[in-house]
């Protein structure tokens, strides 16, 4: 067995089997993130709007359709669960959005969602909260380059404000709750940890989809980083893999 497959062998061993709820579990890392607790053994929830994109449900698998600004769907949906992990975020064109605003989603629904959550939770009892965020919000803010703070003022700007407003409700929620601050995200099939900083470092200045969904899945049922905010960015690769060209921070267009 090599290194890696003994590694996560461990892993499952580490973790107890538990009952959690993904909010905006059709987006691309909710996705990502309800096929990697799927294979950690974990029963999960997932919550949305046209949840039957996921495929059909299963032992394991419960589809559960709602909208996550509404109070009662969401709190149905929170009730018995051991963790719940939100990636909500709006799918369309950056440059759509602020000039024309979204079509199909509200341009609050981070922020608008993630309360509901807090507050079903508060209610139930359910303490383990994950949020995916952006890197360049809060504390890791001043770290951007020039060119992309630039692109938050001017493009960015509504939906930065929205995340900003999540973040400080997560924080401030009570709650064990994990940020997770991912760089430009993109779709690689590179499913490694990705290199975790609660000091805002970073290595590559991009970081697949799956391995952000590792660490979610990782952060609702461990201990580590519970009460901190974490960068997630890819690993740089060995001397003997050489260098590639690393994109500008980006944004979670397609959460």
């Amino acid at each position: 067995m090599d290194s890696s497959a003994a590694h996560d062998g461990r892993r499952k061993l580490e973790m107890r089997v538990m009952k959690i709820l993904v909010i905006g579990a059709t987006g691309g890392t909710g996705r990502a993130t309800v096929a990697q607790l799927l294979a950690d053994g974990h029963h999960v929830t997932a919550f949305g709007r046209h949840p039957e994109r996921l495929g059909a449900p299963s032992e394991q698998l419960s589809l559960e359709v709602g909208d996550a600004l509404n109070a009662r769907d969401v709190e149905r949906a929170v009730a018995g669960k051991d963790a719940v992990v939100v990636t909500l975020g709006i799918s369309e064109n950056p440059l759509r959005v602020r000039f024309f605003g979204p079509r199909h989603t509200p341009l609050d629904v981070r922020s608008a969602g993630t309360r509901q959550v807090i507050a079903a939770m508060q209610r139930l009892g359910v303490r383990r909260l994950v949020v995916l965020s952006s890197y360049g919000v809060a504390e890791t803010r001043s770290k951007l380059q020039l060119v992309d703070r630039m692109f938050f003022d001017l493009i960015l700007k509504p939906q930065i404000a929205d995340t900003e407003t999540q973040y400080r409700d997560v924080a401030e929620s009570g709650l064990d709750w994990v940020l997770v601050q991912p760089v430009h995200l993109t779709d690689a099939d590179e499913a490694d940890a990705p290199f975790a900083s609660t000091h805002g470092e970073t290595e590559l200045l991009k970081v697949s989809r799956k391995s952000v969904a590792r660490f979610l899945a990782t952060a609702a049922v461990q201990p580590e980083y519970v009460q901190t905010s974490v960068s997630l960015s890819g690993r740089k690769p060995s001397a003997a893999e050489g260098h590639a060209a690393q994109p500008k921070a980006g944004w979670e267009a397609a959460a």
